[in-house]
């Protein structure tokens, strides 16, 4: 059956700032579910607090807006029972880094068929303005007047380091690659992070600037396909080889420089050493803004490798215990001893 994006709209009015990246992320998500074509009734949205974490409202599926940092281990929880829904979690770099990092990391290192949108503005938005895990070093908010002295984590390097299998990134205002992201998220068996890079226009308007402006945007970023040369800038002449150890820019027709010569993308490559090379292309210790000239921030699939699921592998297991017990049920269970009846 064929679905279209009305289809996945609940009849509640989004309540999200004007200008807000949310709204363009609310679109690519209701884009992304009608284009798979699963049912609403086979879909959950689940979340935790924060700005983005209205999202269940929005979705004409079923959703459950939880506690703070707590949406993964509900959803953990709701893909273990029923591993043939389609549950997605929506989440913001506060509530999923932070309070709910421990669910995130073992989300990750469990390998839980979920799909994690995971909204990146580097603020806390809804509680109005502190500085979150996301933030760069020196960020001046309401909770860091004289800045930040903290260093801030990449989402890319935190889900690859726990071993996560699935990671994409995606600018806000970027319906179509991040619909595309979105769907590879869904078809990938397992925990699939997106990372959106979402503008919070209250609170740190501008904060993706430096890749996201569209006067720079294709210069500064690369949309990685699999199986495609690494190519990208304003007029399609620039390509990222492998010089030693480290990537590095390059002009095509430079020094003889061909698209031959070009790294080809390969998401699916098991070893994650070099996926992560790309997810940290232009970020620094500090944060990315202007980390590195010379390297553009990868968006796009970055990795995407198959591996055992945790909720099949529990019902699975569940199954094969089953098949050996003559218990079938808990009344077959409470009654397999000696029993007695009490009148």
């Amino acid at each position: 059956m064929s679905y279209t994006q009305a289809d996945f709209k609940s009849d509640q009015p989004l309540k999200f700032c004007a200008g807000c990246g949310d709204h363009a992320v609310a679109a690519s998500m209701q884009k992304a579910m009608a284009e798979l074509g699963i049912a609403p009734s086979q879909t959950a949205v689940i979340s935790g607090i924060g700005c983005s974490s209205r999202m269940p409202y929005y979705m004409n599926t079923y959703g459950m807006h939880t506690i703070h940092g707590r949406g993964l281990a509900v959803a953990t929880g709701l893909k273990t029972s029923r591993p043939d829904l389609t549950v997605w979690n929506v989440s913001g770099d506060g509530d999923c880094l932070a309070i709910g990092g421990n669910h995130f990391i073992h989300a990750m290192r469990r390998n839980i068929d979920l799909n994690i949108i995971l909204f990146n503005n580097k603020i806390y938005g809804l509680t109005k303005g502190q500085y979150s895990p996301t933030s760069d070093r020196g960020l001046v908010s309401k909770s860091s007047p004289w800045g930040t002295v903290e260093d801030p984590f990449c989402p890319a390097e935190l889900c690859l380091g726990a071993r996560g299998n699935f990671f994409a990134r995606a600018i806000d205002a970027d319906i179509k690659n991040s619909v595309e992201a979105m769907k590879a998220a869904v078809h990938h068996k397992g925990a699939a992070v997106v990372e959106m890079l979402c503008n919070c226009v209250i609170f740190a308007d501008g904060i993706h600037k430096l890749v996201t402006d569209s006067s720079v945007r294709a210069d500064k970023t690369i949309l990685l396909e699999d199986g495609k040369p690494m190519i990208y800038g304003k007029n399609r002449d620039k390509g990222l080889i492998l010089d030693g150890w480290d990537i590095k820019s390059v002009t095509i027709g430079e020094n003889g420089i061909t698209e031959k010569d070009l790294l080809v993308h390969d998401a699916k490559k098991a070893d994650p050493t070099f996926h992560l090379k790309l997810a940290m292309m232009g970020y620094s210790p500090y944060g990315y803004a202007g980390a590195d000239d010379n390297l553009p921030i990868a968006l796009g699939v970055i990795r995407d490798v198959e591996a055992p699921t945790y909720d099949w592998a529990v019902n699975d297991q569940i199954e094969d215990v089953k098949g050996k017990k003559k218990q079938r049920t808990l009344r077959d269970l409470l009654l397999s001893g000696d029993t007695w009846e009490v009148k």
